[in-house]
């Protein structure tokens, strides 16, 4: 099965080198270029792609407008928006992960990594470094006010396991890792994260990872017990 990437930019130069390692790379087409964000809802509504590499800073309409637009759109629930940044530590990145993207690479990948990346959430998967997510999310947060109502009423849908599980998402650990903490397997872990995400109306472990800090079930600065 063919992965369809659209690419939005205002750079035609940056467009054109990710089109070339794209359409290189078997199994995965450029079905569209976007010079702005409104064409890239557009063509996001008609042509149909699977993954959307999205710049923020762009004119008519940024990226993050964009985005929360695309993730918004239940037409479009199965697009994935993966952010393309110049500047990795910028609050921007933060505010598209909470508007629903699912993760960010930084416009000096390499090639070998940004196919990777494609790969990962075209699959539903979400793309972070967690100690790079970590740290600018907890930054970001800083400045905002506890919203303790919303760890109230939120939060309490979930299981006690669930929440648990939230806290390891929260701190960057894989399936694997938290299987092995918690003498799961990694298919139980991901079940329980998937729960979580449904009951938590999360489009993936992204946004779980923002609403783990943003609730106050995570902290900037915490650290996680030795298992």
């Amino acid at each position: 099965m063919t992965i369809r990437v659209l690419l939005a930019d205002d750079q035609a130069l940056i467009r054109a080198g990710f089109k070339m390692i794209i359409d290189a790379e078997p199994g995965m087409q450029v079905v569209a270029e976007a010079a702005d964000g409104r064409e890239a809802v557009d063509l996001a509504r008609s042509r149909r792609a699977d993954v959307i590499l999205m710049d923020i800073r762009m004119p008519v309409m940024d990226g993050l407008e964009a985005t929360r637009r695309i993730c918004a759109d239940e037409s479009l629930a199965g697009v994935r928006v993966l952010i393309v940044t110049t500047f990795e530590d910028d609050d921007n990145v933060v505010l598209a992960l909470q508007a629903g993207a699912s993760g960010f690479v930084g416009k000096n990948v390499a090639p070998i990594d940004l196919l990777a990346a494609i790969r990962l959430v075209a699959t539903g998967e979400a793309l972070l470094s967690p100690a790079a997510t970590r740290g600018l999310i907890g930054r970001f947060l800083r400045s905002l006010h506890p919203q303790t109502t919303r760890t109230t009423e939120t939060l309490d849908v979930l299981t006690e396991r669930e929440r648990e599980i939230l806290i390891l998402v929260a701190h960057g650990l894989s399936n694997e890792e938290i299987g092995a903490r918690l003498f799961l397997s990694p298919l139980t872990a991901k079940t329980h994260i998937n729960r979580a995400m449904t009951k938590l109306h999360a489009r993936d472990r992204a946004q779980l990872v923002v609403l783990a800090y943003q609730s106050g079930l995570v902290s900037p600065g915490d650290v996680l017990p030795e298992g």
